[in-house]
């Protein structure tokens, strides 16, 4: 069974950081092109950033450039999103989604997701 894990959100001040983690399990994280994807309230899904099978090419929506930045670790079946520069427009549940074929930002299968807030 495909399984996303997400963790790592909380409650932090503008202007400060955080990691998040997607553990994944039930299939080989290798082998596919992995997301971030977050849900603000009140607001529609909005895509973050993607990272390709290997790392080797990363792309982020104009929101999070220079500001977020999208690894992995296949040897872990783990994804990551470090969080720079946090701003308040940054709240919003995270989810980490893996891309298979056909499917789009809402089709996409996702984790749980994790919460993060920016507030003073």
């Amino acid at each position: 069974e495909v399984q996303l894990v997400e963790s790592g959100g909380g409650l932090v001040q503008p202007g400060g950081s955080l990691k998040l983690s997607c553990a994944a399990s039930g299939f080989i994280l290798g082998g596919y092109t992995m997301n971030w994807v977050r849900a603000a309230p009140g607001k529609d899904l909005e895509w973050v950033s993607q990272i390709n099978w290997d790392g080797s090419n990363t792309i982020y929506a104009d929101s999070v450039k220079g500001r977020f930045t999208i690894s992995r670790d296949n040897a872990k079946n783990t994804l990551y999103l470090q969080m720079n520069s946090l701003k308040t427009e940054d709240t919003a549940e995270y989810y980490c989604a893996k891309q298979d074929p056909g499917t789009t930002i809402r089709t996409m299968r996702r984790g749980q997701g994790t919460q993060v807030t920016v507030a003073s």
